[in-house]
Parts: structure tokens; C-alpha cells; sequence
């Protein structure tokens, strides 16, 4: 049995869309222009990309190697940022991250404590990913408060110690 089985086909959608909306979270705490963004974007792939073998984010990057585990992903996360400040998307992120977390812990317990720390690794890879202030690379800093602070939410949200 695959860790997917474990799962409905709803709740395994939430499950692959919690790795964007960690990123989302962090992105969207503070946006730092394009450039910014597609670094980011970038940190959550590879972070999915580097999942070790017999893991629920070894699944989920299975997953996201499918048009059907991208667009599962995808289309779950689209009504969350719809008409939103990014400060909302934030929030919305992070609380919909909770509600993932739950699920796993529900459906595969025995998983749950690596799924919540991948989802923080890959939050801190995108705060990470592109250097916030500045003026055309030179300046600014790895992480904001902005960032510092959705990343703080994420762990409480997820119950892990900084």
C-alpha cells in the first residue's frame, strides 16, 4: 500500500498542495517582485525534488512528476489567493497548512512529524530563495521580518520548536 492509499482523493489533493502553500505563505508575507517570486517557486520545487525515498514528500514529488498531481495542486490553491491582499493570502496559506497537517496526522500518524517538517524545511528554503530589500542584488537581507514572522506561524501551526 502506498502512503496515497491512505488518503481520499480529496484529502491527498489537500496533501499535495501543502508544499505551495507553505512557499505561498512565505512569498506572500512579503512579495519581493518577480524576480523574488520565481526564486521562490523554484525553493519548492526543489525541495519536493530532494525528498528521500519511502516519504510522504517522496510521494508528493511523485506526484508533481504528473500533470494530474500538478493540476491537483494547483487548482486546490487558486481559490485560496483569488481576490486577496497578499497579507490575506498569507494567513489563508498558513491556516489551510494546519488543516493539511490534521489530515496527516488523521490518516497517517506514523508520517505526520516528517510531513510537518518537510512543509517548515520547504517554507525556510523559499525565505531563503531571494534576498528581500536592497537595490538590484547588492543589500537587503536572506530573510525578513516579514518572512521571520510567517515562518514563526508555520511552526506553531504545525507544533514544532524553533
Amino acid at each position: 500500500m502506498t502512503l496515497k492509499e491512505k488518503f481520499s482523493s480529496e484529502d491527498w489533493a489537500a496533501v499535495l498542495q501543502a508544499p505551495m502553500l507553505v512557499g505561498l505563505a512565505v512569498t506572500a508575507a512579503d512579495p519581493g517582485g518577480l524576480i523574488g517570486a520565481v526564486q521562490e517557486s523554484a525553493a519548492v520545487a526543489s525541495s519536493v525534488q530532494k525528498a528521500g525515498e519511502g516519504t510522504l514528500a517522496a510521494e508528493i514529488s511523485a506526484a508533481y512528476r504528473t500533470s494530474e498531481g500538478r493540476s491537483a495542486a494547483t487548482d486546490g490553491v487558486k481559490p485560496l489567493v483569488k481576490g486577496k491582499k497578499p497579507s490575506e493570502i498569507s494567513e489563508a496559506a498558513i491556516l489551510r497548512v494546519g488543516e493539511i497537517a490534521a489530515l496527516v496526522d488523521g490518516a497517517s500518524p506514523e508520517h505526520a512529524a516528517e510531513f510537518r517538517t518537510f512543509l517548515i524545511d520547504t517554507a525556510t528554503r523559499v525565505a531563503e530563495a531571494a534576498k528581500e530589500g536592497g537595490f538590484m542584488g547588492f543589500g537587503g537581507e536572506a530573510i525578513s521580518e516579514a518572512e521571520r514572522k510567517a515562518l514563526d506561524t508555520l511552526r506553531a501551526t504545525l507544533q514544532l520548536q524553533a
